[in-house]
């Protein structure tokens, strides 16, 4: 995404802030300018920009005046919290959109101008809510554009999704109050609409949506918008608020273009809430907008809550096989099999940099141009294990090794040549997966049976009271507190030494980005990650600490529990 740009000039600022000796007037008048200077080259209005610099300083300076002298390193967390805290405010209309309900038909109608991407939104919103459970369909109102229904019957039958149009019938409130009774009768669950493009000149295309929105009657009607226009979203906008009511709005190309931020703010500017944003042209590339999230990801911080969210709507799709591999990860097993499915799931999760920045800690630099070469390698790896056969595949791994008569492993069997000719890799590209599985089997034999850390989490998690209840779903001071003194003696140590050592996560992470080069540095991202507020969750302050990791480590099982 461009906004990583933006992402990089914020955090260079909070370096320059952290690196300052003291923390002064001067100090903080220089990190407020690199700020504004890059809200600024986003495209960000320049009054909302005045605000937030002139809104920070008052609470900055009221906060140091109201407190004794405080250190300079709570002067920079305090500043740090109250630049997030604004920066959240700068994109939060403060108003909830509608939510479909299930069990009942959700009708929503898609109205924008030409040209920003409506008819492949209106698929990928489809296809996420048929993700979630819900039945989902695309009524096609466009006659005014010709090809219209042919792209949108091409791009439905892709994604498996219900469509409704008509080739000979041109008068598009009647298609629409046709194709919306139709689904209503087969009990489909979110009905969505997709309309005429227009311009804001054009009355008669303005007035064909007041009709069809006057024929289907939406529950919410969505404004689609170009990212690339900026901050002229807002006069847009309010030019669509005039005509049709609507309640939400749904920013495209956001991959593509710098001022995307532009865009985003302006339209949080009317008071109108953004529910989804447009970041690619696969029919997954649709990601949920949330402020607070959205500005964590943005500097850096991960989405921990987006993180789970994303691996429980995996789960979702297959439970049976999820509760299974639940179970082994539980018991500490874990074959080469389960391993193969655990990077296809991995590759299913979408882009690797997309995964990657959901994740406390890791430096930007190290997702720009990560997922052709992180992608590649993963296929790679699949390859190596469709060369395989069902014995091996089900084995740990030692079938590829030969032992001497320590019962220690000497040199690898004829295998391993085998595996790696059928698949048309080298043998070191073999060896490097086994070794790869090795670790992530020894990691889940600690993790799984009765005194497994996996177990120790979950006590942990139901001594805190069970999810985190501060901020972006993360734990309060009080429930890390009860964590701690839950924690089985030496498992904090045990864990260090693991992540010393580059097991687990750090070393599935570092074979996804391999060919990043010196860019992925561990000992610089656990440096970054001890600084965050407790290890996983951003600056001091601003509601770090640890997600419920139980669950987490199941659903790297793609689990959802085993139903114990």
């Amino acid at each position: 995404m461009v906004l990583a740009d933006l992402g990089r000039r914020l955090n260079a600022a909070f370096l320059s802030l952290n690196r300052a000796p003291v923390v002064d007037e001067k100090v903080l008048d220089a990190t407020l300018k690199e700020i504004t200077a890059a809200l600024l080259e986003a495209d960000v209005n320049v009054k909302l920009v005045a605000s937030l610099r002139q809104k920070v300083k008052v609470k900055v300076k009221a906060a140091l005046d109201g407190s004794d002298k405080s250190k300079d390193s709570n002067k920079k967390t305090l500043i740090q919290k109250v630049v997030f805290d604004e920066l959240v405010h700068l994109v939060d209309p403060g108003i909830e959109p509608y939510k479909p309900k299930k069990g009942q038909p959700n009708v929503i109608m898609a109205v924008g101008l030409q040209g920003n991407g409506k008819t492949t939104t209106c698929t990928k919103l489809a296809v996420y809510y048929q993700k979630r459970g819900f039945k989902s369909c695309i009524v096609c109102a466009d006659t005014f554009r010709a090809g219209a229904f042919d792209q949108t019957r091409q791009s439905a039958t892709k994604a498996k999704v219900a469509y409704f149009g008509s080739y000979t019938e041109t008068d598009p409130v009647v298609i629409a109050a046709q194709g919306v009774t139709k689904f209503k009768k087969e009990r489909f669950e979110v009905i969505i609409v997709d309309t005429s493009g227009r311009h804001k000149q054009e009355s008669e295309l303005f007035q064909e949506m007041i009709q069809i929105s006057a024929a289907v009657k939406p529950n919410m009607t969505v404004l689609v918008l170009d990212a690339s226009i900026g901050q002229a979203a807002e006069a847009h906008s309010r030019a669509f608020k005039e005509s049709a009511d609507f309640g939400a709005i749904i920013v495209t190309k956001m991959d593509g273009h710098a001022k995307g931020g532009g865009a985003i703010s302006a339209v949080a500017a009317t008071k109108t809430p953004i529910i989804f944003l447009g970041v690619g042209e696969h029919l997954y590339d649709l990601d949920r907008f949330s402020p607070q999230p959205f500005i964590s990801k943005l500097l850096g911080l991960g989405d921990m809550q987006g993180l789970m969210e994303h691996m429980q709507d995996l789960a979702k799709q297959n439970p049976d096989k999820q509760k299974e591999m639940a179970k082994k990860l539980e018991e500490g097993k874990l074959s080469i099999r389960d391993w193969k499915e655990q990077i296809q799931n991995v590759m299913n999760m979408g882009p690797i940099s997309k995964i990657a920045s959901m994740i406390p800690g890791l430096p930007q630099e190290l997702l720009a141009g990560s997922d052709e070469e992180g992608s590649l390698r993963m296929r790679r790896m699949i390859y190596i294990t469709d060369s395989m056969s069902s014995k091996e595949l089900d084995s740990d791994g030692s079938l590829f090794l030969e032992t001497g008569k320590d019962g220690k492993p000497v040199g690898l069997t004829w295998r391993v040549t085998r595996v790696a000719k059928g698949s048309g890799t080298s043998v070191r590209e073999v060896e490097e997966l086994l070794c790869q599985y090795r670790m992530m089997a020894h990691m889940a034999k600690q993790a799984g049976g009765k005194n497994g850390w996996l177990q120790a989490m979950q006590k942990m998690q139901n001594v805190a009271g069970g999810r985190g209840r501060g901020a972006n779903g993360m734990p309060t001071p009080a429930q890390i507190q009860a964590m701690q003194r839950a924690m089985p003696p030496g498992m904090l140590q045990q864990m260090q030494r693991q992540l010393r050592s580059g097991g687990g996560m750090q070393e599935m992470m570092k074979a996804m980005m391999q060919g990043q080069g010196d860019q992925f540095d561990m000992e610089e991202m656990q440096r970054m990650m001890s600084q965050m507020g407790g290890g996983l969750g951003g600056f001091p302050g601003i509601g770090g600490g640890m997600p419920n990791m139980a669950d987490m480590f199941k659903m790297m099982g793609m689990g959802g529990g085993t139903g114990r």
